[in-house]
């Protein structure tokens, strides 16, 4: 890794150089790899991540081990919103989506700077709003549009914070996340294939149209885009 490129997350680096100096020794640099656990519901919140590439996924677990994706957290964002509040556990499990790397720093260490360095704080404090956004609206979106409306959305918003058109994730991970079977995506992703908008790979999909695939979402994701650049001007784009 070469140092002067690190951190390449977005929210740390829309901190003063000063401020993001004086962080870096809280920072680990790590590896995320595909349907990893960073952290689970109902464990320790010993630490926060802030992600450089890849995706993570913000998902509930329920009693009988399904889940369900509630929000995603790209190179925009980190995973501290609990840590804000001071919560010492985790309510949500953390799950790489498309492997990357991140950012790991303590959450003793998190609460220091929130402590000792306004500008993190600010940062953090409009970062929480933003992040309040995606789940608001992820929730409307999943009872008001359909399915193939719902993966449109879900593959542009992966692709703004990977930047990259190859997406290395399974259908059935994509199915779990969603809340649906596994045939129900493959007919879904089907469509949007013959349609030119999408290819399939092994445990990968490449986005080939997005300008097409914008077409095919629901209004959700450009009112993320949107609310999301609000708050954080200097981490989405």
């Amino acid at each position: 890794m070469n140092s002067s490129n690190w951190p390449r997350n977005r929210l740390l680096l829309a901190l003063p150089s000063r401020d993001l100096k004086r962080l870096m020794p809280e920072l680990e640099h790590i590896r995320c790899q595909r349907e990893q656990v960073l952290m689970d519901a109902d464990s320790s919140l010993d630490h926060v991540f802030f992600p450089d590439g890849g995706v993570v996924s913000v998902v509930a677990v329920y009693a009988d081990g399904s889940v369900i994706e509630m929000a995603t957290i790209g190179r925009e964002g980190c995973t501290g919103m609990q840590a804000f509040f001071g919560a010492k556990t985790s309510s949500v499990r953390l799950l790489v989506q498309i492997p990357g790397s991140a950012a790991k720093m303590s959450r003793a260490a998190f609460a220091r700077a929130m402590e000792s360095t306004p500008s993190f704080r600010n940062l953090m404090s409009a970062y929480i709003h933003a992040f309040l956004e995606q789940v608001l609206v992820s929730v409307a979106c999943n009872g008001a549009h359909s399915l193939k409306e719902r993966l449109a959305r879900w593959l542009l918003m992966m692709r703004d914070r990977g930047d990259e058109d190859a997406l290395l994730i399974t259908q059935s991970l994509l199915a779990e996340m969603l809340g649906v079977q596994r045939p129900t995506i493959t007919i879904a992703a089907g469509e949007f294939e013959r349609a030119g908008l999408i290819e399939r790979g092994r445990r990968q999909v490449t986005i080939l149209d997005r300008k097409g695939l914008t077409k095919a979402s629901c209004e959700c994701y450009q009112l993320v885009r949107k609310r999301i650049a609000f708050h954080l001007p200097k981490t989405y784009t």
